[in-house]
């Protein structure tokens, strides 16, 4: 009783210290979870990954390896999948879990980066980056369902913390977590690798530095231990078959370069312009992305000049800058979720920019627009029950497969079929293994785009069942179901 009593006091004591930053987290606790089950996304993506995480939960199979990557045949590694393999458990198995998980990760953030700025540098530089993350509509869509880019503010953040008390420290201790958590970065994402290039000279820094060199090469040993130690299970993947991860690799940037050929500048005023869109929720004109740009820059210079800016704030500045130039050389879209290596760190420069001001006229300016752009873009959004569309799909598929063995195909290709697969798997039914050539004698083809070519069709999903004829069509929420059986 008295233990509860003293953790009711510190919390209460927390609280009446940091009210203001309580009430920030509080909207961002609801932002994220408001109808939470109605607009999580439950795509294909987010099917493979719960019924992997499924089998993980069930003590079925031990992944190792993570989702394959968008270019080339390049897998991450199964961090992801572990992850939040508790929250599915959590939630007996229902996939909402999964995005319960993110949000609840999301919401860790938000206190963990609190703290920590709070305690590094002051509380109203905190303050001003919680706000920021906290009401961020692109951070908010990630935090909002499954998938393995999301988590990507956070552990960079948490990343950048290690290296930063290792670089301050030296202790071998945080060497170890740096590269730890460096390798689970890395996991989630390949874009992830970039980050390096703010690594590397930082690490020359203190190895330059450094009083005690022999610890100092000692430490990196340990952080490349520990890098390799989160990553074992895709290094002895990639072992086991022919180093088909390196191999991957070496062809994407030695054969085929993807780096860009196109003029330079042209590029990183693009990358830039849609990196300031995601940030803002609103499409940035050119001309107003090249001055947020000079202002960065120059923020940067007057933060390197201040003796009173210590080196945690250098390296998020550091690590925003080269990661947004590196990325401008590639020959890639500009999803918001490849931003995912920079947006905290972004978010500390302009928090820190903001206490520097003098002006609050300028501050509520800044405060009004920001949640404006950003909650105006959220409202905007209409629920896609995609979780009960798949569930309502399966749970009709399941009657007519009567518990048979079955094939499963999707027109067109796009659409593929995992989300249903989930709940199919979940009542004990699972599709025979197309990679196995297996053929039973009944193939279910889902479209939800006409003209449905189910016949003679293009795709080797359903020409691989045969010969075919219709015998039973329905249409279910949407989506057009084919029953097809073999026509001898």
């Amino acid at each position: 009783m008295n233990r509860f009593k003293e953790i009711f006091s510190r919390m209460v004591s927390i609280v009446a210290k940091n009210p203001l930053a309580v009430l920030i987290i509080i909207i961002g606790v609801f932002l994220r979870f408001y109808h939470l089950p109605d607009f999580a996304t439950f795509l294909s993506d987010q099917g493979r990954d719960a019924i992997i995480i499924k089998r993980i939960v069930s003590f079925e199979h031990w992944p190792a390896i993570g989702a394959p990557s968008s270019v080339g045949q390049i897998y991450l590694g199964p961090f992801y999948y572990y992850l939040m393999a508790p929250f599915l458990a959590l939630f007996q198995l229902q996939p909402v879990g999964l995005a319960f998980g993110s949000a609840i990760i999301s919401i860790f953030g938000l206190i963990i980066t609190y703290y920590l700025i709070n305690k590094i540098i002051n509380k109203q530089v905190a303050v001003w980056f919680l706000f920021l993350s906290a009401f961020s509509q692109v951070n908010i869509q990630a935090a909002r369902f499954s998938w393995n880019p999301n988590p990507l503010p956070i552990f960079s953040f948490i990343t950048i913390y290690f290296l930063y008390r290792w670089v301050k420290t030296n202790r071998l201790l945080y060497a170890f977590l740096f590269g730890a958590l460096f390798g689970s970065l890395f996991q989630l994402h390949h874009l992830s690798a970039l980050m390096i290039f703010t690594f590397i000279p930082i690490y020359v820094y203190q190895l330059i530095t450094s009083k005690k060199r022999s610890l100092s090469f000692l430490s990196w040993i340990v952080s490349l231990l520990g890098f390799v130690l989160i990553s074992l299970p895709l290094l002895i993947f990639d072992l086991r078959h022919n180093l088909l991860n390196l191999n991957n690799l070496f062809k994407l940037f030695i054969q085929n370069n993807p780096t860009s050929q196109s003029n330079l500048l042209i590029k990183i005023n693009l990358t830039t312009n849609q990196f300031f869109s995601h940030v803002f929720s609103t499409q940035i004109l050119s001309f107003s992305s090249i001055m947020l740009v000079i202002l960065l820059i120059t923020s940067g210079v007057i933060i390197f000049r201040s003796r009173s800016v210590g080196i945690f704030v250098k390296l998020h500045w550091i690590n925003c800058l080269t990661y947004l130039f590196l990325f401008s050389t590639f020959n890639s879209p500009r999803h918001p979720h490849y931003f995912g290596p920079i947006y905290f760190s972004f978010f500390l420069i302009v928090a820190y920019v903001l206490s520097q001001l003098n002006s609050r006229f300028v501050g509520y300016i800044f405060i009004i627009g920001y949640v404006f752009l950003n909650l105006n873009n959220l409202a905007s959004k209409k629920p896609g029950y995609q979780i009960k569309h798949a569930q309502k799909v399966a749970n009709f598929l399941a009657e007519e497969i009567d518990n048979k063995p079955f094939n499963i195909a999707t027109w067109p290709v796009e659409l593929t079929e995992d989300n249903f697969v989930y709940f199919l798997e979940l009542k004990g039914l699972r599709p025979a293994n197309r990679n196995k050539i297996e053929i039973t004698n009944q193939l279910f083809v889902l479209c939800n785009q006409e003209p449905c070519q189910v016949l003679e069709s293009p795709s080797w999903d359903i020409s691989m069942f045969g010969k075919t004829k219709v015998a039973k069509i329905w249409t279910i929420d949407g989506v057009k179901i084919y029953k097809m059986i073999h026509d001898k």
